[in-house]
């Protein structure tokens, strides 16, 4: 695979090309989807493909196919070269890359139990298992479970030098119950929303999931929210589950600290950044309990990985240290229009797609509290969990999100069940007040699959670790 891959390294570079890299890569997925007992999806697909980026003159080209015989390398690091002329015709800044990269070696996500060795009729027991026990749940009206594994190879080549290996496995699984009566539709979704839980881990991570233990539960949640009473809107502190506030993450913090959007490049489709260069290390993002970091090392996140598809080494950056913002996620390009160095952010979803700047794990750092504390220290407040809607404006500034299921916090302790709980916020405002966050005990990684992001469409799998956090006076609920 590096021999093609160092052919059409010397094949640009020998047309001219300041500089270039090719990507070969071959993924692997399998996905099982169970509705109302009946397996409805049991799929199983591979792809191969490969990439050529160049630069010259100035102007990036990017040209891919799904034939790798030499001959069609030949041809598209050719289209590549013709593209980038093309592109070096209309004026724009000066490309630097900074420093040369050259990285070299192998990577290979570490997991216990290779998802793709375990029997099917394994799996499928375990979706038969949580749809019977979401089923035990009277008024419960459907019951879908899935698991997704996903195994991906990448050879990667730069005309720096650099020559990669790694290989990436992807595992997750989730269920979602939905009660119907009342006039009323409500839903429950365990580990998280959107379907599922995703992690890099293998068939280990299902196991401690355990599906089927929990879900008469959540079908018997999903149940009892059709005749609970509607969160009360007004002011109120707040706190929120980890896998909610791993979505408050990705939202506002991680999209605004991508340099492409603070600089214009993805403001035709995912919008531009409120925070723009002359904040870094002056603007104040958050109280001094807030710490968010970006890295691609962290075990089991999404953004975990040995290398970028710059072949930029994986490295944690802080971005918000307490509660002062001071990184942002780069390429080697926008990098060096701030006089930095990529911290290796640039990823493509597949072989036919150029890299873009996407979150690896943007996560919340663990504070020193228990949740059981937390919530015995609030006199008054609601205790939200899993997200089940949001909406954010194109610069990731004013937000909304709602959750599935809430819970009145009353005198330290938890009350009554609210359902259709929302809340409202303006970023910088709202992690300004942020008063405490759990701790190791209560902190994991969730992912987040389903990032969108460039033109043409390309759906990014991020990484966000967080614990339950506390938020003073935050307008909640819906006002008639």
């Amino acid at each position: 695979m590096h021999d093609l891959l160092e052919r059409a390294i010397e094949q640009a570079t020998h047309r001219g090309a300041e500089y270039a890299d090719a990507r070969i890569v071959e993924n692997q997925a399998e996905t099982l989807l169970m509705r109302d007992g009946v397996m409805e999806v049991l799929d199983s697909s591979e792809d191969l493909g490969f990439g050529v980026r160049v630069l010259l003159n100035g102007g990036w080209g990017f040209a891919s196919s799904h034939d790798l015989r030499a001959a069609e390398f030949e041809r598209v690091t050719e289209l590549a070269i013709r593209i980038a002329k093309a592109s070096a015709r209309v004026p724009g800044e000066n490309v630097d890359l900074g420093p040369p990269v050259t990285s070299r070696g192998s990577y290979l996500t570490p997991i216990q139990n290779d998802p793709f060795s375990i029997p099917l009729d394994q799996k499928i027991a375990v979706l038969a298992a949580a749809d019977t026990g979401m089923a035990r749940a009277a008024g419960v009206r459907v019951r879908e479970s899935n698991l997704v594994f996903i195994k991906e190879k990448k050879w990667f080549v730069n005309s720096d030098g650099a020559q990669t290996e790694q290989t990436i496995i992807e595992t997750g699984g989730g269920m979602v119950a939905t009660a119907v009566g009342e006039g009323e539709v409500q839903t429950r979704s365990y580990p998280t929303s959107f379907g599922r839980q995703q992690l890099t881990a293998g068939w280990e991570a299902v196991e401690q999931w355990d599906l089927p233990g929990n879900a008469e539960r959540i079908g018997s949640e999903a149940v009892a929210l059709l005749t609970a009473e509607r969160c009360p809107p007004g002011t109120s502190d707040i706190i929120l589950s980890g896998d909610q506030l791993a979505l408050q993450v990705h939202e506002s913090c991680g999209h605004p600290i991508e340099l492409d959007r603070v600089f214009g490049t993805e403001a035709a489709y995912a919008g531009t950044s409120f925070l723009t260069t002359e904040k870094l290390g002056t603007f104040r993002y958050g109280s001094e309990h807030v710490n968010i970091t970006a890295d691609s090392v962290r075990p089991r996140g999404l953004g975990t990985f040995g290398w970028d598809d710059e072949g930029v080494p994986a490295q944690s950056t802080p971005i918000v240290r307490d509660g002062g913002f001071i990184g942002y996620l780069m390429s080697r390009e926008m990098a060096s229009r701030i006089g930095l160095n990529s911290n290796g952010c640039m990823r493509a979803s597949g072989w036919n797609r150029i890299p873009l700047i996407r979150m690896t794990n943007v996560s919340l750092e663990p504070g020193e509290w228990s949740l059981q504390d937390l919530i015995a220290d609030t006199e008054a407040g609601i205790y939200m969990e899993t997200n089940r809607s949001w909406s954010i404006d194109d610069r990731r500034y004013n937000f909304q999100f709602g959750t599935e299921i809430g819970y009145e916090i009353k005198n330290g302790k938890l009350g009554r069940l609210y359902r259709n709980p929302t809340y409202t916020g303006i970023t910088p405002e709202f992690w300004n007040s942020c008063d405490a966050v759990c701790g190791d005990q209560d902190w994991k990684m969730w992912g987040t699959p389903n990032c969108g992001k460039g033109q043409p469409s390309q759906i990014a799998h991020t990484g966000h670790g967080a614990a339950p956090a506390r938020f003073r006076r935050i307008q909640v609920g819906i006002h008639q």
